[in-house]
């Protein structure tokens, strides 16, 4: 007889995680991706043929390099139940942090401040920071109609009023803002580590030969966007926080600083656009 316990240990011997499996077996028996002790208590039920046939070929998968998050189409990020699946690249813990810059500057605002995510994928940064702080009023943008999509179905099923439009970085933008988030592709073209990474968009991984072309697009046209002393905050790779400070001090922001996520790592970094609109031509 298979039971909960011996599929399990089987996922374990091919060298699973503990915990993928788990949220592999959830899925494969249409269970609460969050009922773990549930499985806890129920190690001896039985499973029929076809609940361990679908596990197995979700164990399959995960072994192949699939993200768990595709595979149960779920995952959770700053709190938030989030849908994804392969159009999307999946929310990472890392991007917390940039999450929490993001409220830590609306809430140094007088009043509630407008916020605009770009490259919203998911939509994860934006229903974020919407959930935490309601009173803002948060715009998100991505270039991919798909993408779109699915962030919209986030907003709707989380009930949380982001506006959502199409566009490639800030072309298109009108109006301004007091806060410029986003996690754009800062991998470079050449990085080994897309190797394991093909099941995720490449197109929201990679940015150029260094990774940072995106970034730099970013940091130059967010000034125009911005109202006088407002903020752009971007996430980056772990070894691009010098160059990325030196690109936003080169282009005129002030303030310009890093923070680090729970690793210790300088995840993100950011600066202030202190210039009054007129100096600029704007």
């Amino acid at each position: 007889m298979t039971t909960i316990a011996k599929v399990l240990t089987s996922a374990a011997a091919l060298g699973l995680d503990r915990l993928d499996a788990q949220l592999l077996l959830l899925q494969a028996l249409n269970r609460p991706l969050h009922e773990r002790t549930w499985l806890l208590a129920h190690d001896g039920d039985p499973l029929s043929e076809a609940e361990s046939a679908g596990f197995r070929d979700l164990v399959r998968r995960r072994l192949a390099g699939e993200p768990v998050a595709y595979l149960t189409g779920r995952k959770e990020f700053f709190g938030l139940d989030l849908q994804v699946d392969a159009r999307v690249l999946v929310p990472r813990p890392d991007t917390e942090t940039l999450v929490e810059w993001a409220i830590e500057r609306l809430d140094a605002l007088p009043h509630e401040g407008t916020v605009l995510d770009l490259g919203t994928g998911s939509g994860a940064v934006a229903l974020a920071i919407k959930h935490a702080r309601p009173q803002a009023r948060v715009s998100a943008l991505d270039v991919s109609a798909d993408t779109l999509a699915m962030a919209r179905a986030n907003a709707l099923q989380l009930q949380l009023d982001v506006s959502f439009s199409q566009g490639c970085w800030l072309d298109g933008v009108t109006g301004r803002f007091d806060l410029i988030v986003s996690n754009p592709p800062y991998i470079a073209a050449g990085d080994p580590h897309l190797a394991a990474l093909i099941h995720e968009p490449l197109q929201a991984l990679a940015s150029g030969v260094d990774g940072l072309d995106d970034i730099r697009t970013i940091i130059r046209e967010a000034s125009g966007h911005l109202n006088p002393g407002g903020w752009l905050l971007m996430e980056h790779g772990f070894d691009q926080a010098g160059k990325v400070r030196q690109l936003l001090a080169d282009s005129g922001w002030t303030n310009v600083q890093s923070r680090q996520d729970l690793a210790g790592i300088e995840r993100c970094s950011g600066g202030q656009w202190s210039k009054n609109i007129e100096e600029n031509g704007r």
